[in-house]
């Protein structure tokens, strides 16, 4: 008997391609992962409709503000799947959806992912939730639970989507943002790990469509091959973060993902004050010379498209500032001086970059 029809002949839903039994298998596979980013805030496992967590543990908080947000990957995902590495993605997608959250000073508390698949390999699947939850563990909060959902006929057999969506939790009298910052304030820059997950489509147009260059093919500048710099997974700095508001009386903070530095860091600037960064500060990584090259773009396009190597920016009173980068340097994570807060003048924007990088 074929696949294709079941015992009387008739249609089925393996006929129409959706294989229930490799989705069962694939959340098997994930079960070990999704257990090790558990909080004692969550209440039961996988298998269930919902994921649950004790929300009496904001008891603790006078005024909670719950803090939301969502987004995907992008078109690094094709990277992944040309290569055959499933595993890394996880940590682009938290980054993405939990660095947001705590832009606002809120606390990562739970997460949840939706992969969309033409066809479910439970291995592949169960890679990707691999990401997530190592992810989830970087970031602080625990995976509540999530989708795979086969789409046969609307996706190729390789092709997949990964999206989250995730919630944290911040004190309203501790809530960071414009409303905080003040003129003299300082802006520090944490380094980026690379091109994290923004702007894909232009890299990809422009290294394979327009350069010919090949994943498997070792670029010098780089120190290894194009597409292991190109899956470099998303540096996710959320509790780096919270410890900034720890130690310091940060003001706000700046996601650097799509639209480019100068455009995010101007979303926490107030109307009436500028933010000056000086690219002298800091010199990008060697892909973003290499993209800029093998392509020809101009350096204000690259800027509007790529992070540039800043990830994250902090802004911080001069004061904070000597605390703030040792804070940082305990941790790990690579942090500068970059900017500073003025009064906006008739011609200036929410923010700028001035100078020329370091070389």
């Amino acid at each position: 008997m074929s696949q294709a029809t079941s015992a009387t002949g008739g249609a089925s839903y393996a006929a129409a391609g959706v294989d229930i039994e490799a989705g069962d298998r694939a959340v098997e596979l994930m079960k070990e992962w999704v257990k090790k980013t558990q909080r004692p805030e969550v209440l039961g496992g996988l298998g269930g409709f919902a994921g649950l967590f004790d929300a009496s543990a904001l008891k603790r908080y006078e005024r909670p503000l719950l803090a939301s947000a969502t987004d995907g990957v992008g078109t690094k995902v094709d990277i992944a799947r040309r290569m055959g590495v499933y595993d890394t993605i996880g940590h682009d997608l938290v980054a993405m959806v939990m660095d947001d959250i705590v832009v606002c000073g809120a606390e990562p508390l739970f997460m949840t992912d939706y992969i969309c698949v033409g066809k479910v390999h439970p291995e592949r699947v169960a890679g990707i939730v691999k990401g997530i939850a190592e992810g989830c563990v970087l970031a602080g909060c625990a995976l509540v639970g999530g989708e795979t959902a086969e789409h046969p006929g609307l996706l190729g057999p390789d092709d997949f989507d990964v999206a989250g969506a995730g919630t944290g939790v911040v004190e309203a009298d501790r809530l960071l943002g414009a409303d905080r910052i003040r003129t003299g304030d300082v802006v520090v820059a944490m380094a980026s790990s690379g091109l994290h997950s923004n702007g894909y489509s232009l890299v990809r147009h422009v290294l394979f469509d327009r350069a010919g260059m090949e994943l498997d093919q070792r670029v010098e500048e780089l120190g290894r091959t194009l597409g292991e710099e190109l899956l470099e997974p998303t540096k996710i700095y959320s509790l780096d973060c919270l410890a900034l508001t720890r130690t310091t009386d940060v003001h706000a903070f700046s996601h650097i993902t799509g639209g480019g530095l100068a455009a995010n860091l101007a979303r926490v600037i107030p109307d009436h004050l500028h933010a000056t960064v000086d690219r002298s500060t800091w010199a990008p990584g060697a892909i973003f010379n290499l993209v800029g090259k093998a392509g020809q773009v101009e350096r204000l396009e690259l800027e509007k498209t790529l992070n540039m190597g800043v990830g994250m920016m902090a802004v911080v009173p001069a004061d904070s500032v000597d605390v703030a980068l040792a804070t940082l340097a305990d941790r790990g994570v690579e942090s500068w001086v970059a900017g500073e807060i003025t009064e906006r003048g008739d011609h200036s924007t929410g923010a700028a970059l001035t100078g020329d990088y370091a070389s």
